[in-house]
């Protein structure tokens, strides 16, 4: 227990503020950035941050997405690691994909030779690529990181439970998590995003807070 009351002394209430402050301003630019993309605009409500045990990820991450069939979600996951190292996870409700195909397709119908599956999986993928990649890579900007990421996987329509566990190095670890709500207005769909930082980063993290701070006082 001690080892965890240490490590919330690292992270405090005044860095967590400025976190979701460097948070508002990336997931500004991902929803630029989608918007341009594939001319439609996305909505990201106010990042929240919450200091974790990596062994409770996956309750709170369930706990979140109560609406959802936990047992029936689409899930994109992808590493990232630099100085700020961690885990991105997408969340879209089932049937998700078939609704998102015409952003990437131009409007036109999947033939009948292409398996929906695959259609749906290279859909996630580029939304994935885009939200995500926007994302970490502004708060690496803001920061003074560089960021290298591991190709991007999608899990259609499978349990949440499994693919979060896949990714606990450490399950006795603390994580950062990043959690913000998105919302694709016209297609009617929306997800989560939650953003998992190692507790490796963590000394890296308010070291480059404070670094940042300090150019605007």
């Amino acid at each position: 227990m001690q080892k965890n009351d240490n490590v919330k002394e690292m992270i405090t209430t005044a860095e967590t503020d400025l976190l979701q402050e460097i948070m508002n301003i990336a997931f500004g630019r991902a929803a630029s950035d989608l918007a341009e993309f594939v001319d439609i605009f996305v909505i990201l409500s106010v990042p929240q941050i919450r200091l974790l045990q990596a062994f409770d990820l996956p309750t709170y991450i369930n706990s979140e997405i109560f609406d959802y069939d936990r047992d029936r979600v689409s899930v994109v996951e992808q590493s990232f690691w630099g100085k700020f190292k961690g885990n991105a996870f997408l969340v879209f409700p089932p049937g998700t994909g078939t609704r998102l195909i015409s952003l990437f397709d131009g409007g036109t119908t999947v033939l009948e030779s292409e398996p929906l599956q695959e259609t749906e999986k290279e859909t996630f993928l580029e939304i994935g690529n885009i939200l995500i990649g926007a994302c970490i890579g502004k708060i690496a900007e803001l920061l003074g990181d560089v960021i290298t990421y591991s190709p991007p996987r999608v899990v259609v329509e499978k349990s949440l439970h499994g693919v979060v566990y896949d990714n606990l190095i450490d399950p006795d670890n603390m994580a950062i998590v990043l959690r913000t709500v998105f919302e694709f207005n016209e297609k009617n769909v929306s997800g989560f995003m939650f953003i998992i930082t190692k507790q490796e980063s963590f000394v890296w993290l308010k070291n480059a807070l404070h670094k940042f701070l300090e150019q605007y006082e």
